[in-house]
Parts: C-alpha cells; structure tokens; sequence
C-alpha cells in the first residue's frame, strides 16, 4: 500500500471519528446566541452517523475487523435493547434510539481495523475535542452573557452549539489527561501540549464540574501510577503535582471549597443536588420480571420527567439487569486487559480513560447508550489491542524448467 493511499486513508478514518463526535454531541442544552431548533439539531447530530457509518464502510469494503471482546459486548447489549424497546413502554422513540446505538456499532466494527495499540485514536480525540471547545471558548469572547447564564449558576455553557457544563467539563477533562500523558511518553512537545492543556484547565474551572475534576485527578493518578516504574518522566512529573497540590490545598484551601461547593447547602450537597431523590424513586418503583431483566426500553435518561444521571441506574432503567451485568463486563474485561499488560504508554492513556469513564459512571449517564463514554472507552479498546501481526513475505515459486530427453542422456554418458 502506498503511503499516499495510507494517508488518504488514515484522514477519513479520523473523519469517521469526528462525525461520531457530533453525533454523540447531543441535542439538549443552553440557549444559544442564534437560536438552533432541535429538530435540525438531531438532523445534524444523526445524520453525522450515517455519514460515520457510511464511509467507514467505503474505506472498509472489505468488512475486515478484529476480534474485539469490547465491541462483542456492546453488540449483546442491543439484544436486551430492542427486547425492552418492542414494548414500546417507552414510545417509538425506543426503536429509533435502538437503530441508532445498532448504527454506531456497526462503525465501531468497521472500524477495528485500524485498532492496532498505537495512539492514533488517542490524536483523533484530542483533535476533535479540542475543536469543540474551541466553539465553547468563542461562544464566552462573542456573548459571555449567554455562555455563562444565571439559569446554570453562572457556570460555562456552549453558546454557540446547546452545551451542558458537565458536557464542556467532560470534554476538557479528557483531553487535558490524554496530552498530559503523551507529553511524558515523549509522543508530543510541550509547547503544543500546553496550547491545547492552557485553555482546556481555564474552560473545566469556568464549568465547576466537580465529576469532571475528581476524574481528572484520580484517572491522572492512576494512569501516571502505571508508568513510575519505567518512566523517570512520570516518576518527575508525580512528584511536582503532589508538591503543588499540598501547596494550593493549604494556601487555597478556602477557595477550592468555595468552588467546589458551588454556592449550595450541606443538604442540597449531601444528596448528589437532588439525584439521591430520583435514585430512591427510580429503585422503589414497582417492575414486572421481564422489566427487571431486560429494563423500560431506551430513552432519554430520565425518570419522572428528571434526569437519572447515574450510568448504572439509566441502564437498569432502560435495559435492565441483563443491561447492567453486560456494562459491567465491559469495564471489568478492559479494566483486566490493561492491568494484564506491560508498563507503556498506551496502556497508561487505556486506563486514564477507563477509570474516568468508571468515575463518572455514579453522576453522568451515558455507558449504555451511543454517548462520548463510549467513545472513550473505544480508544482505550484501542490503545489494548494487540499489533496486528506482519504478514511474511512469500517466496515465489521458481517454475522448474523442462529438461529435453537428448540433454538428460547426455548427462547420463
């Protein structure tokens, strides 16, 4: 293959990724600064997807994938999926959320081939990230009213594109993680790792997401954890930052507890800002067995008209035990495969990525459904698969040649 073949490839790859981005973005939000109908939001947002899925198949003809305990998993998951969604409990939306999460499965296929343990897909998260923060941080310059409105508390919301501050958060955190470790594991220079870190700190601080934070810090810990012993970089870099947290936690202790409280009671803190509340009603409500087992059909996340905001209980909620027994097996089967492999850099970025995901699991719903999480967990899925293994060169077969009678006579004489 040609290197100028390779490239041309390796650009819609990073295209399919980024329109899986969009598609994940979501349709709910703030107000922004031009008014955007949700209709033509969700038009965009899917029709993202099947441009995804239809050029993942057009680079990928030949329906070449790797074998992929994560992706098998997620493609059980639609079986308790469309069970619960036939139902129609929760309307027709259910079956149109279940071709959708089949849809971005079948990308997912398609494109395991190009999972071979290198970063690649750790760039193409950063790139597109960092290219939807970007419209978060010029939404703040053109209309800093609108981008940070009184209804979120004052908190960073997208203005130009519907944004939750959990959702900037998210985003920011991810990637400010992901270039920390590149930038140890020497894969980066440090300049450009602090044009994208810089303003992506600045923008998680303006959100006060605290999930986004605590997932930061400990899936930093942890994935820095992994590379002490082999790397003297990390081994460096981990001792400045626990130097420089006790120095900000006792100088700045005051105002890290005001940021971290965002203005609100004990009480209003102590039950999660009224999530304990839905969890308690969502458990309580009375289930039939096949509800228990396979959940209420996909929806919006939400009970009572409130959002669960709990990964595990949106899961139970919509596809049911069986749902939650399958997105464990997905964090537990990724979580074995990274602690099974040798100290490196890839599997320092698999496990940033997958302890965030786990953290952010108890306050952010996401992992049973097409969602950023998923995404995140596919590089990690990435980062842990194997190098494909080089295909050896056959020798041509030398064609014998015909020896006439006369001349094998002679050799004979």
């Amino acid at each position: 293959m040609s290197p100028d073949h390779t490239d041309h490839t390796s650009k819609i790859v990073g295209t399919v990724w980024g329109l899986l981005i969009l598609n994940t973005l979501g349709s709910a939000g703030a107000e922004t600064i031009i008014p955007l109908p949700r209709s033509l939001i969700q038009m965009v947002t899917m029709g993202a997807l099947g441009a995804a899925f239809a050029l993942a198949l057009a680079v990928n003809l030949q329906l070449r994938i790797r074998p992929s305990a994560f992706v098998l998993l997620l493609t059980l998951l639609l079986v308790p999926s469309m069970i619960s969604s036939a139902n129609l409990e929760s309307g027709f939306g259910a079956l149109f959320r279940c071709a959708r999460l089949a849809l971005f499965i079948g990308t997912l296929w398609l494109l395991s081939r190009w999972w071979d343990g290198s970063p690649t897909f750790v760039r193409h998260h950063i790139r597109m990230y960092f290219a939807v923060l970007g419209s978060v941080a010029a939404g703040l310059v053109i209309s800093p009213g609108a981008a940070m409105p009184e209804l979120y508390g004052g908190r960073l919301v997208g203005a130009l594109w519907p944004l939750t501050p959990p959702q900037i958060g998210q985003y920011a955190a991810v990637i400010i993680g992901l270039t920390v470790l590149l930038v140890l594991g020497r894969r980066t220079d440090r300049a450009s790792a602090a044009v994208v870190i810089v303003p992506s700190l600045v923008l998680l601080a303006l959100t006060h997401t605290r999930t986004a934070t605590l997932g930061l810090l400990i899936g930093l810990a942890l994935a820095i954890g992994s590379l002490i012993l082999t790397s003297a970089a990390a081994r460096r870099f981990f001792t400045w930052t626990v130097l420089c947290a006790t120095v900000a936690a006792v100088g700045f202790s005051s105002a890290l507890q005001a940021w971290f409280l965002r203005g609100q009671s004990q009480e209003n803190f102590s039950n999660l800002t009224g999530r304990a509340k839905v969890w308690d009603a969502l458990l309580a409500a009375p289930r039939t067995t096949s509800e228990q087992l396979f959940g209420m059909g996909l929806g919006d996340k939400s009970f009572g008209g409130l959002p669960i905001d709990n990964s595990w209980l949106a899961v139970y909620q919509e596809q049911g035990l069986t749902g939650t027994a399958l997105v464990a097996a997905i964090i537990i089967v990724l979580g074995g495969v990274a602690l099974l492999r040798p100290p490196s850099l890839p599997r320092a970025c698999a496990i940033f990525l997958i302890s965030y995901c786990a953290i952010a699991s108890y306050t952010e719903a996401g992992l049973g459904d097409a969602s950023p999480y998923l995404l995140h967990l596919t590089v990690a899925a990435s980062l842990l698969a194997a190098p494909a293994a080089a295909t050896p060169l056959s020798t041509p077969e030398v064609p014998r040649r015909r020896i006439p009678g006369w001349a094998r006579r002679s050799e004979v004489t």
